[in-house]
């Protein structure tokens, strides 16, 4: 099993979770973050000063997924996702060693 995480543009987010529905994933957590990477923020002006934002806001998806759907639900993501200008954002994939539904107490891939 493994953790799919994908930080990504916030307009981006009901694509992304369509897909990822189509596809057959049941269950996602979405998180609002702040980060930066080869952005490195950009300028904004308020109240007529200029001023540097370092950190860029963001959604960060979290999916947990079987082996076999790995694949499938990056190239999701990633064709979701994305707008082909800088920022996009980045997938990262987690070994995933157990998961438990706290109702069931079901294990493994039947938690999922």
């Amino acid at each position: 099993m493994k953790m799919v995480s994908a930080v990504i543009k916030h307009f981006r987010l009901d694509n992304v979770r369509k897909a990822l529905t189509d596809i057959g994933v049941e269950g996602m957590t979405i998180i609002e973050v702040k980060g930066f990477g080869r952005q490195k923020g950009h300028m904004e002006v308020y109240r007529g000063v200029e001023y540097e934002v370092r950190f860029l806001p963001k959604i960060k998806i979290e999916v947990a997924v079987t082996d076999d759907k790995l694949d499938l639900v990056i190239d999701v993501i990633q064709e979701a996702a994305r707008t082909g200008e800088i920022g996009d954002g980045k997938i990262f994939i987690y070994n995933l060693q157990d998961v438990v539904r706290i109702r069931t107490g079901e294990r493994g891939e039947k938690a999922i």
